[in-house]
């Protein structure tokens, strides 16, 4: 029986400080991270819709230290800011859940009706197709970090493909769409949404369904 766990080694993080001081421990960096979240969420519009924001603002935290510590080589040092890690918009875990929360208010449109017989052909769109080509590099992405052992490379695709999904939910409406075209368009969706909160676990987040 060969060991399947190995020691990856692992660069400082540089700037990291709490409210409590120069000392960080791991408590303190979990309760400033769900502290903060709770103060951003209280400032979004939609944070009356959230069922539970304690532990919805604890998710998106721990999303937010992950993405930013998992972003380059594990063996390089890196400056870390809160304002960085914990912004809604661009390179972040924050960004990453409300993504994959976007999407599944998508897919509640349709209740739980099953997505059959979809006409792919309906997905000419570039948008579509960007992210049906990014979609197809899955599982490379997760063979070439199985092979270096730097889950860098999953980073970075799932921030593309949150990208890619936040130019085609602009592109390729639904509501109002026929319904071949919308159900086509929701199957594009869903699958994204699938893979993002795959990718996500992998790294040891909890995708959210709220925002």
């Amino acid at each position: 029986f060969q060991p399947r766990c190995q020691h990856v080694s692992f660069g400082q993080i540089q700037g990291m400080k709490t409210r409590r001081g120069e000392v960080i421990f791991l408590e303190d960096v979990l309760n400033e991270v769900r502290l903060r979240m709770l103060q951003n969420m209280a400032s979004a519009k939609t944070s009356k819709e959230v069922e539970n924001p304690a532990e919805t603002a604890e998710k998106v935290g721990l999303a937010a230290l992950i993405i930013q510590d998992f972003r380059g080589l594990l063996s390089s040092d890196y400056q870390f800011s809160w304002d960085r890690a914990l912004q809604s918009h661009g390179d972040t875990g924050v960004f990453l859940q409300y993504t994959h929360a976007r999407l599944h208010s998508l897919e509640k449109m349709r209740g739980n009706e099953p997505l059959t017989d979809v006409n792919v052909t309906c997905l000419q769109e570039p948008a579509a197709i960007s992210v049906l080509q990014h979609l197809l590099r899955y599982d490379e992405v997760l063979y070439r970090s199985s092979q270096d052992l730097q889950p860098k490379h999953i980073v970075s695709y799932l921030l593309t493909l949150s990208h890619l999904a936040a130019v085609a939910h602009k592109a390729l409406p639904v509501k109002g769409s026929t319904p071949e075209v919308a159900q086509a368009r929701l199957c594009l969706f869903h699958a994204t949404r699938l893979v993002l909160a795959s990718g996500m676990e992998l790294l040891g987040i909890t995708p959210v369904t709220q925002m």
